[in-house]
């Protein structure tokens, strides 16, 4: 089976992947709404309308490191808790969102402020939910001369990275934390359970820059030895290993090809 024909069965099959979990077609997002997270863990509580949080505006300036491992944000939408107190205390969102943090010539507005005092033109800024609330930044504009591919939202992040269109900052004026320079690891080759298929080629070098090695390891793969961590397709698509970021913030599973890239 030729290189093209066994790609085209795995679409296939992993379509069926995605009827079978839910019965129904999934609705492919729009290129801004790819990777939007909605936090609601006290904020309907609270009387006030869910956070929206654009993860597109966030990766343009910053690593995934900065906000997962040195601000300690969860991989998992929720999984952290944040409260308004945490982000007045400089915790969380508060690490950048204080009103003092000067990035790209810009004062960052402040994310939270005293209980009982409500301002409709801060607040609503991530309090959005169901709000018509305008936005600095548009994404289309922002990304009209970046690299473009065809799944996720539309931006190849990598190759935007390369060729110099964002220059994501690996670390925040708040968190001083003295970081050695990371030895990257050579790229390695992983043999797929489907005869035919083309190997994965995973790039360590394309990863450390977005992630370091915290991100991903012990949490996500709890170790660092060649063909330690046994995981498979069925368990990409719950979420688990690769899943954590690809299919909600990275490149979709669907796009094969980016990662079976070695012809056997």
């Amino acid at each position: 089976m030729k290189h093209g024909a066994i790609i085209l069965v795995l679409v296939f099959f992993l379509t069926g992947v995605l009827y079978a979990e839910t019965g129904v077609k999934k609705k492919r997002p729009l290129p801004p709404d790819y990777g939007r997270l909605v936090i609601n863990n006290y904020s309907e509580k609270q009387g006030m309308a869910p956070v929206v949080f654009d993860h597109w505006q966030h990766r343009i300036n910053f690593t995934c490191r900065v906000c997962h491992v040195d601000v300690g944000f969860a991989m998992k939408a929720g999984g952290t808790g944040v409260r308004a107190v945490d982000n007045m205390n400089g915790f969380y969102c508060g690490a950048c969102h204080n009103g003092e943090m000067v990035f790209k010539d810009k004062k960052v507005f402040a994310s939270c402020q005293q209980k009982g005092v409500y301002d409709d033109t801060r607040c609503d800024r991530c309090h959005s939910l169901g709000k018509q609330v305008k936005r600095d930044f548009d994404f289309y504009t922002v990304t009209a001369k970046f690299p473009k591919e065809r799944f996720g939202n539309g931006i190849n992040w990598e190759k935007a990275e390369e060729d110099g269109y964002i220059h994501p900052a690996s670390r925040i004026q708040s968190i001083k934390i003295k970081k050695p320079a990371l030895k990257v690891q050579p790229d390695f080759a992983l043999s797929p359970k489907v005869e035919g298929m083309p190997e994965i080629v995973f790039s360590h070098k394309k990863h450390t820059v977005w992630n370091g090695c915290e991100v991903c390891h012990p949490e996500i793969f709890t170790g660092v030895k060649k063909g330690l961590t046994k995981y498979s397709m069925p368990e990409i698509f719950e979420g688990k290993y690769c899943g954590v970021c690809h299919g909600k913030v990275a490149f979709p599973l669907l796009d094969c090809q980016r990662c079976h890239t070695k012809p056997v």
